[in-house]
């Protein structure tokens, strides 16, 4: 007769062994088919679904055509493939689709916005139109930190930065509206440089500002320093002398224009006081938004935003999308959303004075 031998397991033993298991599940368990649940409901949530951007300005304008660019290529890059439509909702500088991607849209990820970066100013400065709170959006990515440039008709009678600061007679200067870089840079140049404008607030988008500089209703415009040299008519303009660039945002001069001074120049020249300095540095570092900044709807699942996020930068390196821009000879150089949201909060409170200050500047 054989006899199975006892084992015996005195109580410190036991408990080491329970230990241990408790800490192999800790190990395990986040991997676990219940856990995992979650995130691959995320992962499928695209699937059959229709992703749409609001773009703030019209069809054609250097807003639209970068959106539905990178709009072709985003759902190849997002789990489940979902196709892209884009919305435009032009008006008050794109103040209406960001009030309507704020208020209106349902947080679920579907429904993204494109609007303009200087509408950052308007709740600093106050605006009652704002419904936004500029930190609470959910940042996907900008193209670009944007430099801007100011240019003007060439036969416009100002030919110098002196005769325009002497003027009785100020250029007029186009824009969309209030928090829009074509009402904000002119208000901010006129108060730290001297330079004298009209500005002619209220057009629906680019289009109908290029028409009105091509009849004369208006002599000059702030905007991109890609989407100059990036689209028409601004390319034939420069070509054949009928626009020239004054003045550009960067701080150091750009590539493209080695001959024409930064505004940081033109502090030193004319002597700037240092708050008006300090309100010059404030406004442009705000500019690291970009003019086309990317956003969902505040609310909108985390592991939702982060996969729109990753779409966003991996459409920006995908081959096929950069053998496409560059054919339109763009140079997109993305901010992801993390950095842009971190930013946001930093941001968005000011110091009293310097928002003050601003708001006497910017609402005029």
């Amino acid at each position: 007769m054989t006899h199975e031998p006892k084992v015996w397991f005195d109580r410190s033993k036991l408990q080491t062994i329970r230990v241990v298991g408790l800490l192999i599940f800790a190990v395990l368990e986040p991997w676990s088919p219940l856990n995992l649940e979650p995130a691959l409901a995320q992962a499928n949530f695209y699937q059959d679904k229709t992703i749409r951007i609001i773009v703030g300005y019209q069809p054609g304008d250097n807003h639209d055509q970068y959106t539905r660019t990178y709009a072709r290529f985003m759902g190849k890059h997002i789990p489940g493939n979902p196709t892209f439509f884009v919305q435009n909702m032009p008006g008050a500088g794109s103040m209406i689709a960001a009030n309507h991607i704020y208020t209106v849209t349902k947080p679920d990820g579907l429904t993204l916005g494109s609007f303009g970066g200087a509408l950052i100013m308007a709740q600093i400065t106050g605006r009652k139109e704002v419904q936004f709170d500029w930190a609470k959006y959910g940042w996907i990515g900008t193209p670009y930190r944007a430099g801007h440039l100011l240019f003007m008709r060439s036969d416009a009678p100002p030919k110098t930065l002196d005769q325009l600061r002497q003027t009785g007679d100020p250029p007029r200067f186009s824009a969309t509206g209030v928090g829009s870089t074509g009402y904000d840079v002119p208000c901010l140049l006129e108060d730290a440089l001297g330079l004298k404008f009209k500005v002619i607030s209220g057009y629906p988008g680019g289009a109908d500002q290029d028409l009105a500089t091509e009849r004369n209703e208006v002599q000059c415009r702030a905007i991109t320093i890609d989407g100059f040299f990036g689209r028409e008519p601004f390319i034939s303009w420069l070509n054949k002398n009928f626009a020239r660039v004054w003045l550009q945002t960067e701080r150091q001069r750009h590539q493209k224009l080695p001959d024409v001074p930064t505004v940081f120049e033109l502090l030193d020249q004319y002597q700037v006081s240092d708050p008006k300095r300090r309100l010059v540095h404030t406004y442009l570092g705000l500019w690291g938004f970009g003019s086309m900044p990317l956003v969902t709807t505040p609310g909108v699942p985390v592991e939702r935003l982060q996969l729109l996020r990753d779409a966003y930068a991996k459409t920006f390196a995908d081959p096929d999308f950069l053998e496409d821009v560059a054919k339109k000879r763009w140079e997109p150089r993305p901010v992801n959303g993390e950095e842009l949201g971190r930013l946001a909060k930093e941001v968005i409170t000011q110091p009293p004075e310097v928002s003050a200050a601003l708001k006497r500047i910017l609402s005029q």
